[in-house]
């Protein structure tokens, strides 16, 4: 269940955020780029290698397929159930994305470093899901209390 006492831009414990990366698989990535030199793109390269099953989020009709992988246009056309939705857009795009996570039933909302907006996060824990906001999953897998999956291929 949420926590109301998170401080959503300074106060995660590491049980918290260890948590949430260990417990989802399907991450929707909003804002995904199809261009390398893009931070979206290794955040997107890295989880993707990691194991987690990405989903890359991008409007542009023109941008069909990332690393191999299905773009979707929108959160709901996704074809299947969203762990987490990770936000990679302008902190006042992520209100709106908030709300279609809640709407696609999403477990999980994280704001990107950079992203974040207090009443999205409120909005979004009411609704039941867990928040990070102005974090990178890429930089947090890599922290001292996240156990790298080692049996993983390279």
């Amino acid at each position: 269940m949420p926590d109301a006492d998170i401080d959503h831009r300074y106060d995660y414990a590491p049980e918290y955020l260890s948590g949430i990366l260990n417990s989802v698989k399907t991450i929707a990535m909003v804002g995904a780029s199809p261009d390398k030199t893009k931070f979206s793109y290794g955040v997107l390269r890295v989880l993707h290698e990691t194991g987690y099953d990405m989903v890359p989020i991008n409007p542009r009709p023109d941008v069909t397929e990332i690393r191999g992988l299905k773009v979707f246009n929108s959160l709901a056309e996704v074809d299947r159930p969203i762990d987490m939705v990770q936000v990679f857009r302008r902190r006042e795009d992520f209100y709106g994305v908030a709300e279609e996570a809640v709407a696609v039933g999403a477990k999980v909302l994280w704001g990107q470093i950079g992203v974040y907006d207090d009443a999205a996060a409120r909005m979004a824990e009411e609704a039941g899901l867990q928040v990070v906001m102005d974090r990178c999953p890429k930089i947090e897998l890599f922290r001292p209390f996240w156990k790298p999956r080692l049996d993983l291929a390279i």
